[in-house]
């Protein structure tokens, strides 16, 4: 019906607002959270077998979140959880190459050769070559630990490049997603993002 009078209050859950004949635009406040996920959190906002997942998460933060991106269930470290559809858009898209950040535990510490052949690209499936920038940072009890950077997002992207040169992941755990950093966050923990963090992931999406 049509509003005659100053005061007449509307539900926007409820009510259809129009002016002048165009819907009413209105502004969601936008929210930013880091999460550090641990292993066996299903990257989901259900789960049918009864899985611990990451709307279980979302459900105690009260806000209507969506996690951008995936981790898979064997992998551990920072997700981001918004309402900010046009940074997730940004951030899960190839196109914009935003990086994410992995640290890797492997089976056995790689060669220079496997090194040079992963910052080269290799083939994980149909399409262009998957590249990586990549450098070692320790071996311990004959495990090899490597810091990867990719700038894609298919489906279990690192574990797969190792594989293709014969190297295991026995650990994988996001740090980094663009200029957002883990930190020392718990694992299993969530805080909000500061403004600065805000403007610097959405800025590194193109979006300031």
């Amino acid at each position: 019906h049509v509003i005659r009078e100053l005061g007449t209050r509307a539900d926007p859950r409820v009510d259809r607002i129009t002016v002048d004949g165009k819907p009413l635009k209105l502004q969601t406040a936008l929210h930013y959270v880091a999460f550090n996920k641990p292993v066996g959190v299903v990257t989901t906002l259900t789960d049918p077998e009864g899985r611990p997942c990451v709307g279980d998460v979302i459900a105690a933060l009260k806000h209507s979140l969506h996690p951008v991106g995936r981790l898979d269930y064997h992998t551990s470290g920072l997700l981001l959880l918004t309402n900010d559809g046009e940074l997730t858009a940004r951030l899960t898209h190839a196109r914009y190459g935003v990086p994410k950040t992995y640290a890797a535990k492997l089976d056995r510490s790689p060669t220079a050769e496997q090194l040079a052949r992963l910052r080269g690209g290799v083939k994980i499936e149909q399409g262009p070559a998957a590249r990586a920038r990549v450098r070692s940072t320790r071996t311990a009890d004959g495990k090899g630990w490597v810091t990867v950077t990719i700038y894609e997002g298919r489906n279990r992207q690192v574990r797969r490049m190792f594989e293709e040169l014969g190297l295991r992941v026995e650990k994988l755990r996001r740090v980094a997603i663009g200029p957002l950093s883990l930190g020392s966050l718990p694992t299993g923990a969530t805080r909000k993002l500061l403004t600065e963090e805000v403007t610097l992931l959405r800025r590194a999406a193109g979006l300031e």
